[in-house]
């Protein structure tokens, strides 16, 4: 999590290429810093710029979404499904903030101690499937924009919808019968 993205890194550059090419099999990059980023939902050309505070897990976050998940990443990627918003959130850019949405409720940025007890649920799942935070990602993504559908949302209200998506995660993960990820309610969204 304290590792933020440098675009003069080889292997953070290899992690950019490795999500394009998630995302677009097939299709040419021209560049690290190229217009075709936007087409992803970055707000420039240059993807390393809307990292900020999230940080290098939020483009390991995607990049798993878009290997692990394909169907649901491309559907959400495209768009596809539901009544869309004439102003849809950007792909890319929500992805980085649901990150750091989840570190912030997991209160990440603690110390050794837990200071909340849905951070010690989620430390106990972590401890038995090194992949939790991944797969919360997922599962965060598809609940955020079933919410973006319910609630008609327009660019606008994103910040209220992923509050109201924090609420969701947090009321499932601490559901007596949620052990892991895969337990919570809202992992069937994923395909």
């Amino acid at each position: 999590m304290k590792v933020y993205f440098d675009g003069s890194r080889p292997d953070h550059q290899e992690a950019l290429r490795a999500l394009w090419s998630a995302t677009y099999p097939g299709k040419e990059l021209h560049g690290l810093i190229s217009d075709q980023w936007k087409e992803m939902g970055w707000q420039g050309r240059d993807p390393s710029t809307d990292f900020r505070g999230a940080g290098f897990i939020s483009l390991e976050n995607l990049l798993f979404f878009a290997k692990t998940f394909s169907t649901s990443f491309q559907c959400l990627l495209k768009k596809q499904g539901g009544n869309r918003s004439t102003w849809e959130y950007p792909f890319a850019v929500a992805g980085v903030n649901i990150t750091f949405m989840i570190m912030q409720m997991l209160d990440l940025d603690a110390s050794v101690k837990p200071r909340t007890f849905i951070r010690s649920v989620f430390l106990q799942m972590l401890s038995e499937n090194e992949w939790a935070f991944d797969l919360l990602y997922c599962v965060a993504f598809v609940v955020m924009d079933k919410q973006w559908l319910e609630k008609n949302a327009t660019y606008m209200e994103f910040n209220e919808v992923l509050k109201s998506t924090r609420t969701q995660l947090e009321r499932e993960l601490l559901m007596d019968d949620v052990l892991r990820i895969e337990d919570m309610p809202s992992f069937t969204l994923l395909c």
